[in-house]
């Protein structure tokens, strides 16, 4: 069995049964929610976030910090492995887009403006993920 045979891959209509609207817009469309209108924003307890699609973990809350730009960033994801990193031309612009390399989430984008170790900001959408308390 390949790595690719491992991932989670479900139709349209399984997602849309699984995910709440705002997770199957964000996760299975590629939608961005608003500025300032996403869950875990203002969430600073201890613990880790995972896919809201696959349960996959993705960042822990020890590299999570506020970036003033209305959506959860961090500057390490829990493993390097953990997310895929594409090119985003849409927009007009070019960026890095984020996805869950489990199930192919769209969570995001990474940018190079972040704080140290890294100087990494991964902005993420609050529907791509669940939070765990420690």
């Amino acid at each position: 069995m390949s790595a690719d045979d491992s991932k989670v891959r479900k139709s349209a209509a399984e997602w849309q049964e699984q995910l709440t609207p705002e997770q199957f817009y964000v996760l299975r469309q590629s939608g961005t929610e608003r500025p300032g209108t996403g869950p875990h924003l203002n969430t600073f307890e201890h613990g880790r976030y995972d896919c809201a699609g696959c349960g996959q973990p993705l960042f822990l809350s020890d590299t999570k910090f506020d970036a003033g730009c209305g959506w959860p960033s961090f500057f390490r994801a829990v493993t390097p492995e953990a997310i895929t990193e594409i090119e985003d031309k849409s927009l007009g612009m070019v960026r890095t887009e984020i996805r869950c390399s489990n199930c192919d989430g769209h969570l995001g984008h990474v940018f190079p403006d972040g704080p140290p170790p890294t100087g990494l900001r991964y902005c993420l959408n609050g529907h791509a993920m669940v939070f765990t308390p420690e």
